[in-house]
């Protein structure tokens, strides 16, 4: 009887070992599900973390994009608003160029060659003139002729100059330097180095344009006794300097007013900034202006 019951009570501890250890079993399932799921919810934030961040960072770079762009053609309506200004000016100054030169052809050559056509007339009529007076007749009338011929050979200079072709840039400014201190009184001295004649041609015309610019204004406008025209070669450039002893000017004034007169001024700077150099003026009183070009050449000074 003993026995029978000992044997009960084992038999109902082992119904409940086994229970809880199915209870057991099932908890680590569950735990472990939980885990995997855990984890996969883990992975899917971090998935999501990352892709809140990618768009965030595109969105970033879609407004730096953005700025960018706004940047660039705001950029470009100024770089276009001043092309447009820089052609008008062009076209300005192509015209007063052309009244001055149609009023120069009027004023010497039309009536020189009017004086002429009345000269012959007055000898072609004149058939009682003695030998002597009909020599001198047509001594003037030659004289008239070579008058004509010069300025036409003037002008011709002035729209291209011959020698800067032929001979070179230096003998170009030579000549240009000596008829304009013949005709201004002015005292212009020259100093340059034969390697400058390497330039390529477009940049040797640009420097003698600007050359010739800063001249005509010491002339026309500082009332300067002396003008000194420098040639030097430095690292990586060829520059330019035009200095006066006259009066001095405001160089920013100028620039940024609206009249002829600072025509020459942006004509030069458009110049050189065409071949890739710079521009400098500076003006003070007493100390006259300086107008200073560099424009840059290849390794060893070639263009």
């Amino acid at each position: 009887m003993a026995k029978r019951m000992n044997k009960s009570k084992f038999s109902s501890l082992e119904k409940r070992y086994r229970s809880a250890r199915r209870a057991v079993e099932q908890a680590r399932r569950r735990a472990e599900t939980l885990r995997l799921r855990a984890a996969a919810l883990d992975r899917a934030n971090r998935r999501l973390r990352r892709e809140v961040a990618r768009r965030r960072a595109g969105d970033e770079s879609l407004k730096l994009s953005r700025k960018k762009y706004e940047a660039l053609l705001a950029q470009s309506h100024r770089v276009q608003e001043k092309l447009r200004a820089v052609t008008r000016q062009v076209f300005s100054a192509q015209e007063d160029e052309r009244r001055r030169i149609s009023r120069e052809l009027h004023d010497e050559v039309v009536q020189t060659l009017v004086s002429i056509n009345v000269a012959l007339a007055t000898l072609g009529r004149a058939s009682g003139l003695g030998p002597r007076e009909l020599k001198a007749r047509i001594a003037r009338t030659q004289r008239l002729v070579e008058k004509s011929v010069r300025t036409v050979h003037q002008f011709a200079r002035e729209l291209r100059p011959a020698a800067l072709d032929h001979l070179g840039l230096i003998p170009a400014l030579q000549v240009y330097m000596e008829r304009l201190s013949a005709r201004k009184k002015l005292m212009i001295n020259l100093t340059a180095f034969a390697g400058i004649e390497a330039l390529e041609t477009a940049k040797r015309m640009v420097l003698y344009r600007v050359a010739q610019e800063a001249l005509t204004n010491v002339a026309r406008h500082a009332r300067a006794s002396t003008v000194n025209l420098i040639l030097s070669e430095i690292p990586g450039a060829i520059r330019m300097e035009v200095k006066d002893d006259g009066k001095s000017f405001s160089v920013l004034r100028t620039l940024s007013a609206r009249r002829h007169k600072r025509l020459g001024l942006i004509g030069m700077r458009e110049r050189v900034e065409m071949v890739g150099g710079k521009l400098e003026i500076e003006s003070a009183p007493g100390q006259g202006t300086s107008v200073r070009v560099e424009i840059p050449v290849g390794a060893g000074g070639a263009p």
